[in-house]
């Protein structure tokens, strides 16, 4: 694994690294500004010594000119040319030659002919190769004119001898060799090359520069496009800027005049600089270097201590400060840090707290109950759990609001806690659960303290300026007797809570074997859900008959559950868990469909025959009852009519308003209603009234064991008198007795259901104790539109 850079290291390779960047950009920048300046300046050297070059040239020619013109203008000259005095005429044109420092001099006829030379390339009767050029430039007023002779550039004039016509012509001139080069070498400062071309042949060259550079001269130049001016050669390994003069051209030759000016020699003053530059630029980076590492560990120590406080805290170590004695941003970050750490620490004690206390009470929560629990298990010590629960903290909430509650669960707490004796331990559970544990006790013995908490807790409690009682249940355990683990004492003394709410007096010890019930409640709760969607459940249908006519007109659906574990589940057991755990809702709608599929089956027989069907509370405060009821009447093409619905009077009064507008709405679609186990809820005739209902359902608690001098007798008597005041029809259920049935005819009973006339039974069963029984028929099936 690579191990990376401190962050000291790094800072400085950082700072060094820009320092470098800085100094060689600054390096660079002045040399490339350096050397085009040098560049520049040699470029305008080299042009101003072109024109020193031309005009020495042009000066040269001029006096070669002028010689001339006293040469053929002398009396004594013409005579010996007129004359052909060869002698004579020799050795004027050769004082005349030296005094004009002309290296050659010649006399030709005007046809070109050499009549006497000092070249020995130009002997006397020789035509001369360039008479014709000459003549041309003297007649187009050009005063010299170069031309290669034997593989070296010569400059020469022409002038006529007249006396006083034309009778011969003189030409004088001198060789462009490396002498006449290292003078002009000398006026301009410029190196200077003759370069002389002939046919294809190499060119010949006189120059000022070393001889090591003559192929490269000549090589370079030639390779290189002459239109455009200055051009840079290197020769010998030295850069040379170039500029040429086109002397003269013919046919077949060429002489060009070259300049050079070297750059390296231009940039020799300047290296010296470069050195300096480099030196200083040397000695800032170490400096710099230097400094960068000051400030470096200067910024990683701080740092570094900062990482270690950080390590610290992380570790849980909110007690050792960092002592950071510095007045700049990192002495303000490390001030920061205690703070933090003070803080970190006391929202640490707070967060530890709050996962072990409940925020409403204070108390001990579950976490916390647990170890306390494992500590006294562990020690072996005998403990009692009283797990207390608030039956009616809904009607709290309703009364006062979540601020009442919290209230009242605190003046709660605090009538508890009144009454704990030194190794006692209070708890919170849920929201409206308790836990109270008696160390040292065993569950009989703590059955006093039971009694001592419900006491407490019976006293009435002050929400919202309303006095409220507290139904509490409380359920013991204790261990070792009922448990052997935390887990199994919590739960054991939850079971016998739940039991103890099914009591009169609110207290119950745990009953040995309850875990089974409590599992199988669990598990009946669990497959609840989906019982409607893997099967089990099934309908009965119980006759009900009608008095007047002795007919079988209703039969009520009543739902089973074949459960795949336990086998046929009673409704008492498992309809009670529905409603408690908001399962009841799905069971409602399988009910509904399958009480429709039904009743769409028989009417396809001929059989008319209404159901009735019980609806909960749940049901009442949904929503889309009616809807999903009226589209499955259409679905299965059933009359409204054949379909009613029973419903209790504690189901209406949970909601009243709510259930009341449900009710409206079911009774417009055409749905007849039935107030079921009436006399047993909290308002019957007030609630009646309001209600949309066409029928009322004596609970069978009034019915079953009713004779002529019972005091039930003078109720049900009244209710049927009242209910057909009211224009309801009256319908009596837990009819099981001949004399139940004579009594309920005499008064004036609509209908009558019990085991007397038959128990539930499956539809097929139902159909065929229908056929068993001619006198009970039901009426044909209705013509509807």
């Amino acid at each position: 694994m690579t191990r990376s850079l401190s962050f000291h290291a790094r800072l400085s390779w950082i700072l060094a690294a820009f320092l470098l960047v800085v100094i060689a950009t600054l390096y660079f920048s002045v040399r490339l500004v350096t050397e085009s300046a040098v560049s520049n300046q040699a470029v305008e050297r080299l042009e101003s010594g072109l024109r020193v070059f031309e005009r020495l040239l042009d000066m040269r020619g001029r006096q070669l000119r002028d010689g001339v013109q006293v040469l053929v203008a002398d009396f004594g000259f013409k005579e010996a040319v007129a004359s052909g005095d060869t002698l004579t005429l020799q050795s004027a044109m050769t004082n005349q030659a030296a005094r004009i420092s002309a290296s050659e001099a010649m006399l030709l006829d005007l046809n070109g002919k050499v009549l006497a030379s000092s070249l020995s390339i130009a002997r006397p009767g020789d035509t001369f190769r360039y008479a014709g050029e000459l003549r041309e430039a003297r007649q187009q007023g050009q005063s010299m004119l170069v031309v290669p002779l034997d593989g070296q550039a010569h400059l020469m004039v022409e002038a006529e001898v007249r006396a006083p016509l034309p009778i011969a012509r003189v030409v004088m001139g001198f060789a462009m060799d490396r002498a006449l080069a290292d003078e002009l070498k000398a006026l301009t400062g410029l190196e200077v090359s003759f370069l002389t071309q002939e046919g294809e042949g190499k060119g010949q060259l006189a120059t000022t520069l070393d001889p090591n550079t003559h192929d490269e001269l000549i090589g370079g130049w030639s390779r290189h496009d002459h239109a455009h001016g200055i051009e840079e050669l290197l020769l010998n390994g030295e850069r040379y800027l170039n500029e040429d003069v086109v002397l003269s051209q013919g046919a077949d030759f060429s002489v060009n005049a070259l300049l050079h000016r070297s750059l390296d020699d231009a940039l020799a003053g300047f290296h010296q600089l470069d050195a300096r530059i480099l030196l200083i630029a040397f000695v800032g980076l170490i400096a710099s270097l230097i400094g960068a590492l000051l400030l470096a560990r200067s910024l990683s120590e701080p740092v570094n201590a900062l990482a270690r406080a950080a390590e610290r805290v992380g570790r849980g170590d909110y007690q050792t400060p960092i002592e950071l004695d510095r007045g700049d941003e990192l002495g303000a970050l490390a001030s920061a840090l205690n703070q933090m750490q003070s803080g970190i620490a006391e929202r640490e004690q707070l967060i530890a707290h709050n996962m072990l206390h409940d925020d409403v009470t204070g108390l001990p929560n579950r976490s916390l109950v647990g170890e306390l629990l494992s500590n006294a298990i562990g020690a072996g010590r005998t403990t009692a759990v009283l797990h207390i629960g608030i039956g009616n903290l809904a009607s709290v909430q309703d009364s006062g609001g979540p601020e009442g509650v919290d209230q009242a669960l605190r003046e709660l707490t605090q009538r508890l806690q009144a009454g704990l004796q030194p190794g006692d331990h209070l708890a919170r559970m849920l929201s409206d659960e308790f836990l109270l544990i008696v160390s040292d006790t065993s569950a009989d013995n703590a059955f006093s303290a039971a009694v001592a908490v419900q006491q407490a807790l019976a006293l009435p409690v002050r929400v919202a300026e309303l006095e409220m009682r507290i139904e509490a249940h409380i359920g013991v355990a204790g261990y070792p007797d009922d448990a052997g683990s935390v887990d199994e004492l919590l739960r054991r003394a939850r079971i016998a809570m739940q039991d103890a709410a099914q009591l009169p007096d609110g207290l119950q010890l745990y009953q040995h074997g309850r875990d089974d019930a409590h599992q199988r409640q669990i598990t009946l709760i669990r497959d609840l859900r989906r019982a409607a969607q893997v099967g089990g459940l099934f309908l009965h249908f119980q006759p009900k008959v009608d008095l007047a006519q002795g007919r079988v007109y209703q039969a009520e659906a009543l739902l089973r559950w074949n459960h795949p574990v336990y086998g046929i589940v009673s409704p008492g057991e498992f309809i009670p868990l529905a409603e408690r755990t908001g399962s009841i809702q799905l069971l409602t709608a399988w009910v509904i469909e399958a009480v429709l599929r039904q009743l769409h089956s028989w009417n396809g027989r001929g059989l008319y025959m209404e159901v009735s069907l019980n609806i909960s509370a749940e049901d009442l405060a949904s929503l889309t009852l009616e809807q999903r009821v009226g589209d499955l009447l259409q679905r299965y093409l059933i009359p409204a009519d054949q379909l009613v619905f029973e419903i209790t009077e504690s189901a209406v009064m949970r909601d009243p308003d709510r259930a009341l507008a449900m009710l409206h709405r079911l009774r417009s679609l055409g749905i007849r209603l039935s107030v079921d186990d009436f006399g047993t809820g909290y308002s019957s005739l007030a609630q009646l009234r309001r209600m949309p209902v066409q029928e009322l359902k004596i609970d069978q608690s009034f019915i079953r064991e009713l004779d002529d001098t019972c005091g039930d007798a003078v109720i049900v008597r009244s209710t049927i008198d009242m209910s057909h005041a009211l224009g309801l029809k009256v319908v009596a259920e837990g009819v099981e007795h001949g004399e139940t049935r004579d009594l309920l005819r005499a008064w004036g009973c609509d209908t009558l259901q019990g085991y007397f006339f038959s128990r539930p039974l499956p539809a097929d069963a139902f159909e065929a104790w229908l056929k068993q029984q001619p006198h009970l028929a039901a009426r044909p099936l209705k013509e509807h539109s």
